[in-house]
């Protein structure tokens, strides 16, 4: 084409035919890099797109917690330069990605969901932000979380209640809640989240998206937290694809983290060839409750990948939740419960009570550090020698699809498959991969849940072997493609 113009060429996507506004928003990243590069697609063209999809939107899902499309569009035209005649575009250059507010940008208020620190300016910039940005990316939105990352669900004193676009009776997950919503509500193109019991693949699983949570020190993150084996920073998406394409830009060594691992690690651009790989399928970890919805979907998902050419065999992991719940609960009351608690030792009536009770169920005694050591490595003791024996595991993300949005479960217990949890934390299956921290996560969809939210299967791979999980996800993907667009619009 000659220069630009302001509707998609017929046929460029594969559609035959112009398409929508929304449409567009739903575009894979992958495919509007190449349309850009033919310059069928502009950077300003798809930038209006999502600003006008958010400004529908928005009001009822809730996603963002900070919105700069002026300033995006300033950029999505710098975008469109880079992609003319001469220029040199960069891996996510034009892309609208959505920040989780809790990864600070420098000068940009960074209040991690709460009261307390609503007017606190950050003096860095994320590491991996920092890539993103470096990459072409545009922020023209930063994502909900509930406070302090403490939940997983999101809604908070500060900006209220995020809502699933599947669903919006529910929540759509947490603590990466509201980068799952603006994925699935296609008001961003990709979307950054963090991890320290499951806040990447959580949310990713009640949205019908994809998260990573990379093994420990992949992707660089920020004092003090880098320094907690629990904590990842990672990439969300709509696609496989899409997913590898974010990780490799914030992946890799970074001066200002100790803890950040040599060399940076890529994941291949071609992905799905799984023919005679060993996986074993968990329809549980031990004794999780499960929904039948869940189990059929994941087994489901577990034989799509025996057609695709792998090895599946059925396994029996035996753990127990209680003894996961401990030694989590043992390891924040350490670290994040005792941040937590040492905020509202000062500011207690500005917090939220789903806060205040974190606080209080993480708080440890003396010993109690060590006796969860001792139950994370035992944790390993199971699953190390299955992952000798098998080039990934796969498990369910949750035992219910979605948590019902607004609800703090403070002074009301969770009900699964019949039976009264007693935490509601014990609905995810995600907390003891980050015990195994080094072992890499993809939250992949296998479908939808009774209540029309949709469920989420781990894929677990060994130790630092990341290709491994984006090559399952993506012969899953090819296989059984799930819709990246919920059925009706948010009402």
């Amino acid at each position: 084409m000659a220069g630009w113009g302001w509707t998609l060429a017929a046929g460029a996507t594969g559609r035959g035919a112009r398409v929508t506004d929304d449409e567009l928003t739903y575009l894979p990243t992958t495919e509007a890099l190449r349309l850009f590069r033919t310059r069928d697609l502009s950077p300003v063209e798809l930038m209006n797109a999502v600003i006008a999809r958010s400004e529908a939107v928005e009001p009822e899902i809730n996603a963002f917690a900070e919105e700069t499309f002026e300033e995006a569009l300033v950029q999505a035209k710098a975008a469109e330069i880079a992609y003319g005649p001469g220029g040199a575009p960069r891996p996510l250059e034009g892309l609208a990605v959505a920040i989780k507010e809790e990864q600070p940008i420098a000068g940009r208020i960074v209040s991690e969901g709460s009261l307390v620190f609503a007017d606190h300016l950050a003096e860095q910039t994320h590491p991996a932000v920092a890539r993103i940005l470096a990459a072409g990316g545009i922020v023209h939105a930063r994502t909900t979380t509930p406070e302090f990352c403490c939940a997983i669900f999101t809604h908070s004193r500060r900006w209220g209640v995020t809502r699933n676009p599947w669903n919006t009776d529910y929540s759509p997950g947490g603590s990466s809640g509201g980068s799952g919503a603006a994925l699935a509500a296609g008001t961003a193109m990709l979307a950054t989240g963090s991890d320290i019991a499951g806040s990447i693949r959580l949310p990713a699983a009640a949205t019908g998206t994809v998260g990573f949570k990379p093994p420990y020190g992949r992707v660089p993150a920020v004092p003090p937290f880098n320094l907690d084996p629990y904590c990842h920073d990672g990439p969300m998406a709509r696609t496989v694809a899409d997913c590898a394409l974010l990780e490799n830009v914030m992946a890799g060594p970074h001066p200002e983290d100790v803890a950040s691992l040599r060399p940076a690690v890529r994941i291949p651009e071609q992905l799905g060839d799984i023919a005679g790989m060993r996986i074993g399928f968990a329809p549980n970890l031990g004794d999780w409750e499960i929904e039948p919805d869940v189990a059929a979907n994941t087994r489901a998902a577990a034989e799509a990948l025996r057609e695709a050419g792998a090895i599946v065999e059925e396994i029996d992991v035996r753990l127990r939740h209680r003894d996961i719940r401990r030694a989590v609960f043992s390891h924040f009351g350490a670290i994040f419960g005792a941040y937590v608690a040492g905020v509202a030792a000062e500011y207690r009536d500005e917090l939220t009570p789903y806060a205040l009770a974190f606080a209080a169920d993480t708080a440890i005694g003396p010993g109690d550090y060590l006796a969860g050591l001792d139950i994370e490595a035992a944790v390993y003791g199971v699953l190390g020698p299955l992952l000798e024996r098998y080039d990934a595991l796969l498990c369910p993300t949750t035992g219910a699809a979605g948590l019902p949005a607004g609800e703090d479960f403070v002074d009301t217990r969770l009900t699964v498959n019949g039976v009264e949890l007693e935490h509601y934390w014990d609905v995810a299956l995600t907390p003891v991969f980050n015990i195994a921290s080094r072992c890499p996560v993809l939250n992949v969809p296998t479908g939808l849940g009774r209540n029309g939210i949709p469920t989420g299967m781990q894929i677990v791979g060994r130790t630092y072997e990341d290709a491994s999980v984006f090559h399952i996800g993506a012969a899953l993907e090819r296989i059984r493609p799930w819709p990246h667009h919920p059925p009706a619009e948010p009402r």
